[in-house]
């Protein structure tokens, strides 16, 4: 297979994680930011999780330094639009890129202001690549669960405008979902789509839990639904889609190597996975790279690709035009059946 050639379809990627080194150094020097280094390899080495991290924790930390550089409107054009760009040169067809406004109002810039930021480095991008982004606004399980309103009712203006779906993420306690209930639904009333970050760090359960009392239609991770009956049951029967990241979860622990990892067990037996990056620059990655280490670890074929790409359509929160318009790569894919 050709895989930096064939269409790609990304559902899990942080705008965060994914900052291009040389931008983190460029802006820092323009709006005079204070950074530890101005060397690209040091400054490489600062965002970069190695492989042997410790813990999902200890990854997170690695999201401090983009986070410095993301507090004005015409920096998160930039980044988003940058990230787009990336994306658009290794085939990525369609994104939904996904972030937590709250974490980018060091310097007075409303929720409004900050996703509108976002949505036109998107839009520059689309107008120039041949690409389709969708944003997935996040709420971090750490911060009050007040602020969650504060997300759903700032992007609600945007709502098929860009903004597509909410997001619950960031560490993972037990039974998390118990504490989003109210604000969640409130998302789903206004016509959010929902994905929840879930078993990820070893709690099978909370998987269940964010399909039953946050009403998921995708979760993200789902490692450990493997552990847990139940989790694994609902997640098959009910058709969620896993959004999986198979780098990132040997860089956190979620599994011990890339070669235990369930994705094509669950693949096999019938859940819909997809394949992401999670963050192009913390996990040193592409999606191309990610499914070369699905065909070097389990010799994937040319029609698992296939499948795992229409997973990703029909479980993408993009309009019924867009998806059509996925659909319609199927030519490209005869031509590099190889």
């Amino acid at each position: 297979m050709n895989l930096i050639s064939l269409p790609k379809i990304e559902l899990h990627c942080h705008l965060d994680g994914s900052v291009r080194p040389e931008t983190i150094i460029d802006i820092a020097k323009k709006d005079e930011i204070n950074i530890p280094s101005y060397d690209i390899q040091n400054i490489k080495r600062m965002v970069t999780a190695p492989l042997d991290c410790e813990s999902l924790d200890e990854y997170l930390k690695r999201f401090q330094l983009p986070i410095l550089v993301m507090q004005t409107k015409e920096n998160l054009r930039r980044i988003a639009y940058e990230l787009l760009e990336d994306s658009a040169k290794e085939n990525v067809k369609y994104i939904e890129v996904r972030f937590a406004p709250l974490l980018h109002r060091e310097k007075g810039l409303s929720i409004e202001e900050i996703i509108e930021s976002v949505l036109n480095g998107i839009k520059d991008a689309e107008k120039k690549y041949d690409i389709k982004g969708n944003l997935i606004l996040s709420c971090l399980k750490t911060m009050p669960v007040d602020t969650v309103f504060d997300v759903v009712e700032g992007g609600k203006k945007f709502l098929g405008k860009g903004v597509a779906a909410i997001d619950l993420a960031g560490s993972e306690n037990e039974g998390f979902s118990k504490e989003f209930i109210e604000p969640i639904a409130l998302a789903k009333k206004y016509g959010y789509r929902i994905t929840i970050h879930a078993g990820e760090t070893g709690i099978g359960k909370n998987v269940l839990e964010a399909i039953e009392l946050l009403h998921a239609e995708r979760i993200g991770h789902g490692i450990f639904i493997k552990d847990c009956a139940e989790a694994y049951k609902a997640v098959k029967e009910k058709g969620i889609t896993l959004e999986m990241c198979t780098t990132s979860n040997v860089q956190t622990k979620a599994v011990q190597s890339f070669n235990t990892h369930p994705i094509y067990d669950f693949y096999k037996d019938g859940i819909k996975v997809t394949v992401n990056t999670d963050n192009r620059t913390v996990s040193n990655t592409t999606m191309t790279n990610e499914f070369n280490i699905l065909l070097d670890e389990f010799h994937i074929t040319y029609k698992d690709y296939k499948q795992i790409y229409y997973n990703s359509v029909n479980a993408s929160f993009a309009d019924l035009e867009t998806k059509e318009k996925l659909k319609k790569y199927q030519p490209f894919f005869k031509r590099n059946n190889k």
